[in-house]
Order: C-alpha cells, then structure tokens, then sequence
C-alpha cells in the first residue's frame, strides 16, 4: 500500500475523506498530500485548493494531480491564510523519524505538533483544522498541545480498526 515515496491512500485516509466531502469555502490547505487523494476532494467544494507534501517524489507522482502542489515542510513556506486545513498526521509513535510519511516521533507527537504550529499561523479566523490521529498515538496530550497554542479542540469522529482507533479532531483558532 506505501509507496517508497508516498503515502497511499488507506484506511485512514478514506475515514478522513468521508469527514471532508462537505466542508465548503473559498481556500483550503492540504498538509502532507501524499497521493492528493484528499485534495481531489477538496477541489469539490474550494475555490483554491494548496496541498503540501515534504517529499517532492510524492507530489510529482500523484495519480490524482492537483494544481497547487508545494514541496514544503508543514506550511512553512506559505504566505497565505485559508479557511481550512486538512492534515492526515504522521502519528506512529517511534524514537526515530525514519518513515517521514508515518513516524511521528517520541509518543507519536513530535512531528503532529511541529505540522500543527505551522499550521496555525496558516488558518483564517473563523476557520478550522481537521487532523487525524491515532490511539497509538499520545492523541489527548496532542490535544492539549494544540490548545495551547490557542485552539478550541474537540474529538469529531472515532472509527475503531483491529490494531488501533483512528480518532479526528477539529481544532479552530480561539478569538
């Protein structure tokens, strides 16, 4: 299913499209598009869709291509704001980052919160951020690292899988 570059969609990735489909507005960003399956969606219901990926090979060999692909870490190199971000986290829990596309770091948290804080200064007021985590993952001290930097967060969906629970959270910029 994992390419050697990219991240393919999977599981995880169709649980978080079937909680996207229906958000609607003039920009949205894409952290770490992968195959840009979930940007294809997107493009539904945007006027501008920006995906982002650390891997340039991932983005230049997308099966579903958008037009606004950015080799980038997190939204570090971007300058504009959107009314929405779309983020599937690395979130495995590993002492090493050696899978960029899973490995999250100690407690799977290092890279979610490093993707999170670049995000936010990326997000309109008013908009929302959806990240998917996992179970495996320390997902309720990421929840309150992500309120800390000043979000209102709360779990939106859980769907369990045999070796894990796949868990989505909406995280808005409080005013």
């Amino acid at each position: 299913m994992q390419s050697s570059s990219r991240y393919d969609p999977a599981e995880d990735t169709f649980f978080l499209a079937d909680h996207i489909q229906d958000e609607k507005g003039k920009s949205a960003l894409e952290i770490g598009t992968g195959s840009g399956y979930l940007s294809k969606i997107l493009e539904k219901n945007f006027d501008l869709v920006v995906a982002t990926d650390i891997d340039y090979n991932a983005i230049s060999t997308q099966e579903a291509k958008i037009q606004n692909g950015i080799c980038c870490v997190g939204a570090d190199a971007l300058g504009a704001q959107f009314d929405f971000i779309v983020c599937n986290l690395p979130y495995l829990p590993s002492d090493d980052i050696v899978d960029r596309t899973v490995d999250g770091g100690r407690e799977g948290l290092e890279i979610p919160i490093q993707i999170i804080k670049s995000a936010k200064y990326r997000i309109k007021l008013g908009g929302k951020i959806l990240y998917l985590t996992s179970s495996l993952a320390n997902y309720i001290k990421l929840m309150r690292e992500t309120e800390l930097m000043g979000f209102d967060v709360k779990v939106i969906a859980k769907k369990k899988l045999f070796f894990e629970e796949l868990i989505l959270v909406e995280a808005k910029l409080s005013s």
